[in-house]
């Protein structure tokens, strides 16, 4: 049995946050905004992998209003739903991940975060595909007001 689901994430960008994207700390003056470390690329891909389960989202799972998810680090909650799947019988088939992001560049990051997501969902890294793309200034990402992601995925038994 096969399932698919799709993920979307967006923070907003701020002064005085560290830019964590993929599982990777990447150079910036500004990060992203929000209750964890706010990794739009982990938030989406968790979200996909839920949607699939038909678990919900990360938002139910671990909710804002919960100050143990305070500034988390995001790789530990992707772990946790890691961990859901796997109790549900599935592994991945294939993730795509799109982020949608003016700066920084970040082609430069795309390997780094392909290995680590592969390694955090015990899959080979073919399995994962992450592509950058701009918005060619256009909206509030091409803005630079903030980021956003969509994770497509395919689990399998």
């Amino acid at each position: 049995m096969m399932r698919i689901g799709h993920g979307y994430d967006v923070h907003r960008l701020t002064p005085g946050r560290k830019l964590r994207l993929g599982g990777v700390e990447i150079p910036s003056q500004v990060g992203l905004l929000g209750h964890s470390d706010a990794d739009v690329a982990l938030h989406a891909v968790m979200d996909a992998i839920l949607g699939a389960l038909g678990r919900g989202d990360i938002g139910r799972l671990f909710p804002d209003s919960d100050p143990k998810y305070k500034d988390i680090d995001s790789r530990v909650l992707l772990s946790k739903v890691f961990q859901t799947m796997v109790i549900a019988g599935y592994r991945i088939g294939n993730l795509d991940i799109t982020i949608i992001a003016q700066a920084p560049r970040l082609s430069p990051y795309v390997e780094e975060m392909r290995a680590g997501i592969a390694h955090l969902l015990a899959c080979e890294e073919q399995a994962v595909n992450i592509k950058a793309t701009t918005e060619e200034g256009l909206g509030f990402t091409g803005h630079g007001e903030g980021i956003a992601c969509h994770a497509v995925v395919l689990l399998a038994d």
